[in-house]
């Protein structure tokens, strides 16, 4: 990710021409790293932005971060036979409970059908709290019927 850094004509940083131009590159979910132009040094910026789903994880400490990719399927009655269903990861877990972002329009207490891809069997669960930020949403779901067992294969 590259962004165009710009300083005001009258700031006096604006003369050094190695800060005019910054590289950014993103090297993971919380750091940034600053690359000044025609140095070979890097810089480790750590941001405090916490995403949807880390906030959400705040509230269920014993859960890990993990990145397993699912399906998830509402299940709710009177839907067509063309289901709404998404791709999404898993980026917090357990055997029992399973935070992901999503973009389907899940309530508090709704049921969902969740599978992993590349196999397992597909678990149901209740949505059991949401969190809504920057336009994201995170959801955390318990499993209906116990620990989910592609969950404690992970």
């Amino acid at each position: 990710m590259a962004l165009s850094v710009q300083f005001p004509p009258w700031d006096m940083v604006s003369s050094s021409a190695a800060l005019r131009s910054l590289a950014w590159q993103r090297t993971d979910r919380n750091t940034k790293s600053r690359r000044l132009a025609g140095q070979n040094r890097t810089m480790a910026l750590i941001t405090d932005t916490v995403g949807c789903a880390e906030q959400l994880a705040r509230f269920f400490p014993k859960l890990s971060g993990v990145r397993i990719p699912i399906r998830v399927t509402p299940q709710r009655g009177g839907t067509s036979a063309a289901r709404l269903q998404e791709a999404a990861v898993v980026e917090y877990g357990s055997e029992e409970y399973v935070i992901f972002c999503s973009t389907l329009p899940l309530e508090f207490s709704d049921r969902v059908r969740i599978s992993r891809d590349g196999g397992g069997r597909p678990a149901e669960a209740t949505v059991i709290a949401l969190q809504y930020h920057e336009g994201r949403k995170a959801v955390a779901v318990r499993f209906v019927d116990g620990p989910c067992e592609w969950m404690r294969q992970s």
